[in-house]
């Protein structure tokens, strides 16, 4: 007879958050004290990269945010990832033909800290279409670590989502759990973008509380605004208003010019399927808007073919 054992689900139970850790503000006091330990070089492109640019920062960041969601990691693993690969690129210059080797090195330190079941190198290495060996990845592991000084738990902006929402006097009716979803989309895209890494976790986490919210319209439903919003986030962060509208301004033209690119896309699909006519999907909305947005996005980086184009 056989035996049912639960333990073999492939259904993940998550810790529920802990509302002594949420309420204490001394925990996020000891965040925002730690994050800038773990800051990039803002300006390495320009002290310490000689090979590589921000438009391939951003092809292999696509990838490795394609290799994400495909594997469903946690939120955590991307951003920790691309803090591992800004780190690195601050101390250390490489070539442009090892730029996919570092992100696939940090997608396996990432997914070590921070997934149950962390990424196995034979899969890493398969989802570079075998461009990398096992033993190029493992030899670039222990660099990575090396250089890093072992400093591995770093802070992300998906920290502060729930510290930041907790403190927020958003209304019963409203999920917070719904606004951090789009928070972490938000944090995601922003992850890609060099010009982003200049900008502390914690920022990047209330901007896209900020975005995320602006864009469910609980500012005109809770009678806030906008302005009040920030200064309720400068309240909880101690972040100047002006840092944080900034970012969000970003964060908002990043959304724009992903909406724009999803459009087109759309658009060059169905004329390459059919010369006919010529249709574009209407435009989504809530939840729905940001999972197409996010797909459609991503489509365009062609793992691993557009990685393989910054070796030129």
């Amino acid at each position: 007879m056989d035996l049912l054992c639960c333990e073999t689900t492939e259904t993940e139970c998550r810790a529920y958050a802990d509302p002594a850790l949420l309420c204490d503000d001394r925990v996020l006091q000891n965040l925002l004290k730690t994050e800038e330990r773990y800051a990039p070089s803002s300006s390495y492109f320009e002290c310490v990269q000689r090979d590589i640019s921000p438009v391939m920062r951003k092809i292999v960041a696509e990838w490795m945010l394609e290799v994400c969601e495909e594997q469903k990691c946690q939120e955590e693993v991307f951003p920790l990832s691309m803090n591992y690969v800004d780190r690195f690129l601050s101390i250390c210059p490489i070539r442009k033909s090892q730029l996919q080797l570092l992100g696939t090195a940090c997608l396996l330190l990432a997914s070590k800290l921070r997934e149950s079941a962390p990424l196995s190198a034979e899969l890493l290495v398969y989802h570079t279409d075998n461009s990398i060996t096992l033993d190029d990845l493992w030899r670039w592991e222990q660099l990575v670590v090396s250089k890093l000084k072992w400093e591995l738990s770093a802070v992300t902006p998906g920290d502060f989502l729930m510290h930041i929402l907790n403190r927020l006097p958003m209304p019963r009716t409203w999920d917070p759990m719904m606004v951090k979803r789009h928070a972490q989309t938000f944090i995601a895209l922003s992850a890609r973008e060099y010009k982003f890494s200049m900008y502390t976790p914690s920022m990047i986490a209330a901007a896209s509380v900020a975005a995320a919210l602006h864009g469910l319209d609980w500012t005109g439903k809770s009678g806030f605004g906008l302005a009040a919003l920030l200064v309720e986030l400068t309240r909880i962060t101690a972040i100047e208003q002006d840092y944080l509208q900034g970012c969000l301004e970003q964060i908002e033209e990043m959304v724009s010019q992903a909406h724009v690119e999803a459009e087109n896309s759309n658009t060059h699909q169905v004329v390459t399927a059919s010369t006919v006519t010529v249709q574009q999907r209407p435009p989504p909305v809530g939840d729905e808007m940001i999972s197409q947005d996010k797909i459609l996005e991503h489509e365009k980086a062609g793992t691993p073919t557009d990685v393989r184009d910054v070796h030129f």
